[in-house]
């Protein structure tokens, strides 16, 4: 069966045609759970609490549309409530910290792993929403339609905010991680 027909069967409580849903959407929402709260065990839960909030909710879900910009964008929501709670990010912080091997030496990693982890810290110092469209185009490579589907805005508003959001980015790796612009243009 094709999507638009499971998620009909699901939506009339078929709870064998959901099963095939979560499974082809789940890598997507967890991957985008992580990226925002940065902790797996969160994303994680994030991840679960999404597909529920999506079974209980699709019944108003229209099935003519493709269902994983509407699952993305309630996982969006979902980690845009639990970072307002200070105490939560504060406790993912910290956990964050907890897990980074003591005395990590530089130059056992290779470049690429530096430059990686450099770039999600400087795109970690970026407020919540440009944070967030950076993820879903870049890390998610979400075309700039599924994008503007998630956030519930235009594509023209996915693209400008895109551009401020990479313009920021320039300016954070210039003044603060100046690793990743040697020897390129940024």
């Amino acid at each position: 069966m094709d999507e638009s027909t499971l998620v009909r069967h699901a939506a009339n409580g078929d709870t064998a045609a959901w099963g095939p849903l979560m499974l082809a959407h789940q890598q997507a929402v967890f991957r985008l759970a992580y990226l925002l709260l940065g902790d797996p065990d969160e994303a994680e839960d994030l991840a679960q609490e999404t597909f529920l909030r999506a079974w209980k909710y699709l019944q108003r879900f229209d099935s003519a549309r493709p269902l994983r910009p509407w699952l993305l964008s309630i996982a969006s929501n979902l980690a845009s409530n639990r970072r307002r709670s200070a105490g939560r990010y504060l406790a993912a912080l910290t956990q964050a910290f907890r897990n980074e091997p003591p005395g990590t030496n530089i130059e056992e990693k290779s470049l690429q792993h530096i430059e990686s982890d450099t770039l999600w810290q400087a795109v970690k110092t970026l407020d919540f929403a440009d944070q967030q469209i950076i993820y879903l185009r870049y890390f998610l490579e979400l075309p700039v339609y599924e994008t503007a589907q998630v956030l519930d805005v235009a594509e023209g508003t996915v693209k400008s905010r895109l551009n401020r959001a990479l313009e920021k980015l320039r300016q954070v790796i210039q003044q603060d991680f100046p690793v990743l612009s040697e020897g390129r243009k940024v």
